[in-house]
């Protein structure tokens, strides 16, 4: 009888764990999923961000010596990303090939200017700081004109800024959403063994040491919940990598390793967080209230 009641309670344990490892798997794999958008967003962001320029456009009268003292600057500047020298022929031979006519020749002068492009680094693209970079290069006598697109930088930072709002809002709803379905499994999972840490306490364990093996057992699961899910989150961007390719989702191995990083430490800490108050709560009822 005893042999088969035990058969039982293991079934029943063991149905137990299998049911928070698959409520973990599937919390963390949408919470994986919204880490990803998130993380994604980012790096486009920083891929368009990066695309802007400031044209630099030198005096006519400024010494070669001067230009490449100037270049050598621009590209150890903590802004730049890239510095590239356009002269003015062949500034000239684009124009022309753009409008389809010579118009040097038309107008017998080339009045463009020798100029250099510098690409920003992503964090340094916004109003305020482009409008410091810009003031800073103003006052070199042989540069004559700096130019921008400051109203695409306005419209491209509060577009960022509202939709990073919007993500972080959303993201924080979500993993709190998270914390409480998978405290929920794991209150349930404690629940079931409440007589036992009674029995514990009432034959003088600590509190401590009653609650390290839930929380060990509860981690254990957390993780195997974790590894479940990023099984998951690989096979799902496999697909999505197949179908649109595009989207570049498995060209960067460091977005993807702190994604993994992040849903393996988010397992762990809601586990051992949810055990801890779960077991104390139990830990402080008196005997007759465990039946409530």
């Amino acid at each position: 009888m005893n042999n088969s009641f035990d058969k039982y309670q293991k079934r029943r344990l063991r149905s137990s764990y299998f049911s928070v490892i698959i409520s973990i798997a599937l919390v963390l794999f949408l919470v994986g999923l919204l880490g990803l958008i998130v993380l994604k967003t980012n790096s486009i962001t920083k891929h368009f961000k990066e695309k802007v320029a400031i044209t630099i456009f030198l005096n006519d009268n400024a010494k070669s010596s001067d230009v490449e003292i100037l270049q050598a600057e621009l590209k150890k500047a903590e802004y730049t990303k890239a510095v590239h020298y356009i002269s003015k022929k062949e500034a000239a031979k684009k124009y022309s090939e753009d409008i389809g006519e010579d118009f040097v020749e038309f107008l017998g002068d080339n009045p463009l200017k020798n100029a250099i492009d510098i690409s920003l680094k992503s964090e340094f693209v916004t109003p305020e700081k482009m409008e410091e970079i810009e003031k800073s290069l103003l006052i070199r006598s042989i540069i004559a004109e700096v130019s921008y697109d400051k109203p695409l930088i306005e419209l491209l930072t509060k577009n960022i800024n509202r939709i990073s709002f919007w993500m972080l809002l959303f993201s924080g709803v979500f993993t709190l959403i998270a914390v409480v379905l998978i405290n929920s499994s794991i209150r349930l999972s404690v629940y079931s063994k409440r007589f036992t840490i009674k029995t514990m306490q009432m034959v003088g364990a600590t509190k401590g040491f009653i609650r390290i093996p839930f929380i060990w057992k509860s981690v254990q699961l957390g993780i195997v919940g974790a590894l479940v899910a990023i099984a998951g989150l690989i096979a799902f961007i496999l697909y999505l990598n197949k179908m649109i390719p595009e989207i570049e989702l498995l060209n960067n191995y460091k977005i993807l390793a702190t994604l993994f990083g992040a849903v393996i430490g988010l397992g762990i800490l809601i586990t051992w967080i949810s055990t801890f108050f779960a077991t104390q709560r139990f830990l402080n009822l008196r005997t007759d209230e465990l039946y409530y």
